[in-house]
């Protein structure tokens, strides 16, 4: 099984090194890698260059002026040969050097289409310190109205839904990743399975939580999402994902 590992950039000099080694030192050998980046004025091109050697021949890159972070995954999705997909931010790394072998060994095991895991949230300047343990074990789709989706990033989605059913729409400017996972576990019933695993860790002060604007984006786009897919939600019932999320903070952050 080939797996695709997908990440967008721009302008990520300061994290892109740690997503890409994390990739590197990945123990499952079937990995295609591509970097999708918008034409950064930073170091990160030269820091894609550099790595290129290691990989092999298995990065694949580009860097052009895109629509915006969706834009550049659908991009990475259309080059991808893989059976399956994973999005991997560039301020994002593997926990693990065997968190896609066993993604994959779970995928093979169970059949399923998608496999979603949990993430760690980690202070931005001490990489080890958990501030946030982000389980999806709870997940179902009719979940989706009160805001609560599968950690993204710890998705593997089989490659050829994409063609089937869509890609991201480009069109939403923080949630067009919560638009996808119902229109393909809620509206299409894809086969789904949770993986008991802290598969990824993830620097707090991404863009849909770095201020009230971006929050109140968030669930604006979120609200658009679920109407658009037949699931009736407001701003009031989203306000209740934020009591788990501060249980979450207060009582699982040294998990």
């Amino acid at each position: 099984m080939k797996i695709s590992i997908i990440t967008a950039c721009y302008n990520s000099a300061a994290t892109l090194c740690s997503a890409i080694e994390s990739v590197l030192c990945q123990t499952y050998p079937d990995i295609e890698y591509l970097i999708i980046d918008g034409n950064s004025q930073d170091e990160s091109v030269d820091i894609i260059r550099s790595y290129e050697p290691a990989f092999n021949g298995h990065l694949k890159w580009i860097s052009e002026p895109d629509r915006g972070m969706y834009d550049a995954m659908n991009k990475g999705i259309r080059m991808s040969t893989g059976d399956f997909v994973a999005i991997l931010n560039a301020d994002d790394f593997y926990n693990y050097p065997e968190s896609v072998e066993t993604t994959v060994n779970y995928l093979l095991e169970t059949g399923v289409e998608l496999c979603y895991s949990d993430v760690r949230f980690v202070h931005p300047y001490d990489l080890k310190k958990t501030m946030r343990y982000y389980s999806s074990a709870k997940f179902k789709p009719s979940l989706f109205r009160f805001g609560f989706m599968p950690a993204h990033p710890s998705c593997f989605i089989r490659r050829e839904l994409f063609d089937e059913i869509g890609y991201y729409k480009t069109g939403y400017h923080i949630a067009a990743d919560y638009e996808l996972l119902i229109r393909f576990l809620y509206t299409h019933r894809i086969s789904y399975r949770y993986l008991a695993f802290d598969i990824i860790k993830m620097r707090t002060g991404g863009r849909s939580t770095k201020s009230w604007k971006s929050n109140y984006l968030l669930n604006k786009e979120i609200v658009r999402a679920c109407r658009e897919n037949g699931i009736y939600t407001n701003l009031l019932l989203l306000s209740f994902k934020y009591g788990l999320k501060i249980f979450e903070w207060v009582f699982t952050k040294n998990k």
